[in-house]
C-alpha cells in the first residue's frame, strides 16, 4: 500500500504521521503558550503587577475549563479536520489583532479582550486536534507519538516564549525599523505580527497535508433527533465512568504545585534582586526559560513517551509522579541563593523543566485512558477541561500569595503543594499493558 491512499471514498487518505503530527501540535501549542506564558512576560515588561498578571492571565484558562460544554458540538457537526483548519485561521487573525492593540493607551484591556477570543479559538482547536489525533492513529501509535506531539508542542513553546521573547528583547534594547531603542510596546507589536504571519503559514500547510480518515465524520447520526439529548448523553456517559471521583481528583490535583510555580517563573526571573528575583533581561529570560528550559522539558516528554510505549503507564506511573515534583526544589535553591552564575540558573531551570516534561507524560496518557470508548473526542475534552481548572484556580491566587510572602517563602509553599499530587496518584488504577506497544505491532 502506498503512503497515501486515494481513489476510494470508503478508504482514508493515509499519510505518514510525521508529516502532520509535528505541525498539528506546533499549531496547538502556539496560541496556548502565547495566552498563558508569553502574555505574562509581555505584561511584566509593560509594568503590570504580579497580582494583576497572575489573576487576569489565570482567568484566561477559563475557555479551556469550560470547553467540555461545547466539545460535543465539535463531535456532532462537521469533521475534526474542518474545525482544525478553520480555527487556525481565526487564531492567526487574533495574533494580528494583539499586534494592533498594543500601541493603544488602553492596551491592557484591549489585548486581554483579544486574548479571550484567541483562548476560545485555541480551546476549540484543542478539542478538534486531539480528537483528530485519536481518530487517525491506533492506540500503540498514540502512545508512541505522545512524545512526538509533546516535543513539537514544546517547539511551539520555544518559538513563543523563547525565540520570540528574545526577538522582542532585542528590539526593546536596540530599536528596529526606525523605532527608538526601548520602545517596549513597539517591540511586542512587531513580535506578534511575526507570530501571526508564521501561524497563518501553518494554516495554509494544513489545508493540504492533514489526512482524511474515514472515521472523521459527524457523530450526529439522526439530524431529526434531539441535539440536546445527545449533548447530555455525552456528559452522562463521562460521569458514569468507573471511579470517576478518583479520576477528577487526579486531573485537578496532580499539578497543584506546578500550576502555582509556572505563573511566577517568568516574573521571578525578571524581577530585580532587591525584590527577591534574579534580575534577568527579557532576552535572557527568552534564552534560559523559553529555550533551554523548554528543550529540557521536551527531552523529558520524549523520554517519558518512549518509556511508556515500552513498559506501559502502570510501570512508570510512580517514577513519573516523583520526577515531576522533586525538581521543584530547584526554585527553592534559586530563590534562597539568588546565584549570579548563569550556568547555575540554566541548570536549575533545565532540571525542573525536564522533570515536568517527564512526569506530565503520565497525565496525558491517563487522560487518553479515561477517554477510551464512545465519544472519545468529547470525553478527552472534558478531561482537558478539568486539567485547565486544576491550573486556573491555583494560578489565580499565586501572584497575590507571592506578593504577600515573597519569592523565598512562595517557593517553599510550592514544595508543600506537591503533597496532593502524591496522594491522588495513590488511588488511580491503570491496566497493566495500557500504552505499551505490542510485539505484533511492529
Amino acid at each position: 500500500m502506498s503512503e497515501e491512499q486515494t481513489g476510494s471514498p470508503l478508504l482514508p487518505a493515509r499519510k505518514n504521521p510525521w508529516s502532520w503530527v509535528p505541525t498539528l501540535y506546533f499549531a496547538e501549542g502556539i496560541p496556548y503558550v502565547v495566552v498563558m506564558t508569553v502574555s505574562v512576560i509581555m505584561y511584566k515588561r509593560l509594568g503590570i503587577s504580579n497580582t494583576d498578571i497572575a489573576l487576569f492571565t489565570s482567568w484566561l484558562y477559563l475557555p479551556w475549563v469550560i470547553k467540555p460544554l461545547w466539545s460535543p458540538f465539535v463531535d456532532m457537526f462537521k469533521t475534526k479536520r474542518f474545525w482544525v483548519t478553520t480555527l487556525q485561521l481565526l487564531i492567526g487573525v487574533s495574533l494580528a489583532l494583539v499586534a494592533l492593540a498594543l500601541p493603544l493607551p488602553s492596551f491592557f484591556q484591549g489585548t486581554l479582550a483579544v486574548f479571550w477570543l484567541m483562548a476560545f479559538g485555541s480551546a476549540t482547536h484543542d478539542i478538534a486536534a486531539d480528537g483528530f489525533y485519536m481518530l487517525a492513529l491506533d492506540q500503540h501509535q498514540q502512545a508512541a507519538f505522545v512524545g512526538v506531539r509533546s516535543m513539537f508542542y514544546r517547539v511551539a513553546m520555544i518559538t513563543g516564549q523563547g525565540i520570540l521573547v528574545v526577538f522582542a528583547g532585542t528590539i526593546e534594547t536596540s530599536g528596529f525599523l526606525g523605532s527608538a531603542g526601548g520602545d517596549i510596546p513597539f517591540a511586542w507589536s512587531m513580535t506578534f505580527g511575526v507570530l501571526s504571519a508564521t501561524f497563518l503559514l501553518f494554516f495554509l500547510y494544513h489545508q493540504f497535508v492533514l489526512p482524511r480518515p474515514a472515521v472523521d465524520r459527524s457523530t450526529r447520526q439522526d439530524p431529526s433527533g434531539s441535539m440536546w439529548q445527545e449533548f447530555v448523553h455525552v456528559f452522562v456517559l463521562f460521569f458514569r465512568k468507573d471511579r470517576i471521583g478518583t479520576t477528577l481528583g487526579f486531573l485537578l490535583l496532580y499539578r497543584f504545585a506546578e500550576a502555582q510555580l509556572v505563573k511566577l517563573i517568568s516574573p521571578f526571573l525578571l524581577d530585580g534582586r532587591d525584590r527577591g528575583g534574579l534580575g534577568l533581561s527579557t532576552t535572557e529570560v527568552g534564552l534560559v526559560y523559553g529555550t533551554v528550559g523548554v528543550i529540557a522539558l521536551t527531552l523529558g516528554g520524549l523520554l517519558g513517551g518512549y518509556l511508556v510505549s515500552q513498559r506501559g503507564l502502570r510501570f512508570w506511573l510512580w517514577p513519573m509522579v516523583i520526577i515531576i515534583h522533586f525538581p521543584d526544589l530547584a526554585f527553592v535553591f534559586l530563590s534562597q541563593v539568588q546565584p549570579t552564575d548563569p550556568s547555575l540558573i540554566y541548570a536549575a531551570v533545565a532540571t525542573e523543566q525536564f522533570g515536568y516534561g517527564f512526569g506530565f507524560t503520565a497525565y496525558v496518557m491517563y487522560m487518553i485512558l479515561v477517554s477510551e470508548g464512545e465519544h472519545k473526542t468529547a470525553h478527552y475534552a472534558i478531561c482537558t477541561g478539568f486539567m485547565a481548572l486544576g491550573m486556573m484556580i491555583p494560578g489565580m491566587f499565586s501572584g497575590w500569595l507571592q506578593d504577600t510572602i515573597g519569592y523565598r517563602h512562595f517557593f517553599l509553599w510550592v514544595i508543600l503543594s506537591t503533597v496532593p499530587g502524591f496522594l491522588v496518584a495513590a488511588f488511580v488504577r491503570i491496566p497493566k499493558e495500557f500504552g505499551r506497544k505490542k510485539l505484533n505491532d511492529g
